[in-house]
């Protein structure tokens, strides 16, 4: 069960960390400058196995947070187990980018309009909404070419093919694709209840940033839905084999899930696809360990995506999926506006569990 960090004394870099108010979160991951901690971020997290059991946890992982992007592999399952995915020949990058919030690079761009064209649509078909593209490189071209972003850009525009993809395969119309009513987001909505093992018909809902809807679940039970991804015997066979093509594209297009420098990206391709992490927006992160049929859930309390990263990173050592050879996953520098390193991001000393 969580507890709180006991107060403790640190050494001259490290400074003590107080136990929050009863109820609240404790604090996981500290910010440096210099020898002084300059910033703390509170969070919860969840590791549990495919029976539900929570192996490891810190904070309320029963309190339902909206997971948004992070659950992108859960809701790219419908794609395959309908047979949409074999019905238009979809291999592992466009499967990986349907679980994707793609940093809008030319080879994930090129892919969605690939794809879009393959099933007879158009960008304009994508109710997604456009933003510039989230990598330097590729929003430096855009710019430079004077080119307008489209929804192709998205970072959710590989789900949103997918969605329609699937409409296609089932001969259902396509617009209003994003509403709660929609056939699309209805079957999202089972294989959620399914592999969280809820029933979300009354659960909090809002609406993502891409339009789709957004349904309130606790970490416990989204940690238990990443372990069924990762090990799903316990699922019927349509769903076991969407699971294991899921998974298997994450492992083998880690670029097309996030894109260059990106922190899931970088996580995949290390370890080979032993964990496979989605981000999501506001400090949520989600993962998959296959080889150890668990699954991860974490919330930052302040939605700060720098503490989610390194709360992943930890965990994934505690897990035994990275070590010490994967330093610049288990920090993160804090570098002033010449380049100079003047801190970190890291795990508290006294680290809860």
């Amino acid at each position: 069960m969580p507890h709180d960090p006991a107060p403790t004394t640190n050494d001259e870099t490290r400074t003590p960390v107080h136990s929050p108010a009863a109820g609240g979160n404790p604090t996981l991951v500290e910010v440096t400058r210099g020898t002084m901690v300059e910033s703390r971020h509170r969070a919860a997290f969840a590791v549990a196995d495919t029976d539900g059991r929570i192996v490891l946890s810190a904070g309320d992982f029963e309190k339902p947070v909206y997971p948004r992007s992070a659950i992108k592999p859960l809701q790219a399952l419908p794609l395959l187990e309908s047979g949409a995915a074999d019905a238009y020949a979809l291999g592992n990058a466009e499967i990986a980018l349907a679980c994707a919030s793609h940093s809008g690079e030319p080879r994930h761009v090129e892919t969605v309009l690939a794809w879009l064209a393959r099933i007879g649509c158009a960008v304009a078909d994508l109710e997604c909404g456009s933003h510039l593209p989230g990598n330097d490189a590729a929003l430096q071209a855009l710019l430079r070419d004077r080119r307008p972003a489209t929804a192709a850009h998205n970072n959710c525009s590989g789900k949103h093919t997918g969605f329609l993809t699937l409409t296609r395969h089932l001969g259902i119309d396509a617009k209003g694709y994003i509403a709660y009513q929609h056939p699309v987001q209805q079957r999202i909505l089972g294989v959620l209840e399914t592999m969280t093992g809820l029933d979300l018909g009354a659960a909090p809902r809002g609406i993502d940033g891409c339009g789709i809807p957004v349904i309130a679940i606790p970490l416990g039970n989204l940690a238990l839905a990443f372990a069924r991804l990762a090990d799903p015997r316990d699922q019927p066979a349509a769903r076991q084999a969407a699971c294991e093509r899921v998974c298997t594209a994450m492992a083998a297009e880690p670029f097309m899930v996030a894109g260059t420098e990106r922190y899931c990206t970088r996580v995949m391709a290390a370890t080979g696809g032993a964990a496979l992490i989605k981000t999501g927006a506001e400090g949520v992160y989600c993962g998959s360990l296959p080889n150890l049929g668990l699954g991860i859930a974490l919330k930052v309390d302040d939605g700060a995506g720098r503490a989610a990263e390194v709360l992943m990173g930890y965990l994934l050592q505690r897990l035994g999926i990275l070590d010490e050879s994967h330093a610049e996953l288990l920090t993160q520098p804090v570098y002033n506006r010449a380049g100079a390193r003047v801190g970190e991001v890291r795990p508290v000393a006294d680290f809860p569990a």
